[in-house]
Parts: C-alpha cells; sequence; structure tokens
C-alpha cells in the first residue's frame, strides 16, 4: 500500500491506495501558515481493523513535523489517537 500526499492553498488529503483501490483518506484544511486541521479520516470497511486510519494520520504528523506546523484533530477518529499518543504532542495544537 501506498499513502499519497494532495495538497492545495487551502486543503489537502493524505489517500491510501491499494494498487488501483482507495483503502482510506484522511482530509485537513490548511488554517494559516502554521496549522492544519484535520477534519475526516475513513478507511474502506473491507479494510477495518488494519490500523490504516493510524497510518493516515501518522502521515498527517510526519507532514506537520517536516514543515513545523501543528495540527489540530477536528475528526474524533484523530482527536481520540492524539489523546491516546502523547509521542504527537509536539504537533498538537
Amino acid at each position: 500500500m501506498e499513502i499519497k500526499h494532495e495538497h492545495t492553498e487551502t486543503r489537502g488529503a493524505f489517500i491510501l491506495m491499494d494498487g488501483d483501490s482507495q483503502a482510506g483518506k484522511m482530509t485537513y484544511s490548511i488554517a494559516g501558515p502554521t496549522k492544519i486541521i484535520i477534519d475526516h479520516t475513513e478507511v474502506d470497511p473491507a479494510y477495518n481493523g488494519q490500523g490504516l486510519g493510524k497510518k493516515l494520520v501518522l502521515a498527517g504528523v510526519e507532514y506537520a513535523r517536516t514543515k513545523n506546523i501543528k495540527i489540530l484533530p477536528l475528526c474524533p477518529f484523530a482527536r481520540g489517537l492524539f489523546g491516546r499518543t502523547p509521542e504527537w504532542g509536539d504537533v498538537l495544537v
């Protein structure tokens, strides 16, 4: 599986591809030069239980670290992961 990153001036997404099929997607909004807001994470039900949602959020965390920006996780799934993963606190708003 491969995670692709799409990015525009106002929005972005990390898309998990299984060959030609989209297995999952995490979307975010850009809230200024130093912050993104994770607004949605979804995984195709056929891929449930494989930790793919966490992989998508982790891709966002790694992106934030490389860009020196912060994340506001409004998506309930992402917010829950941040609450259970204290090592991501460096990018949390």
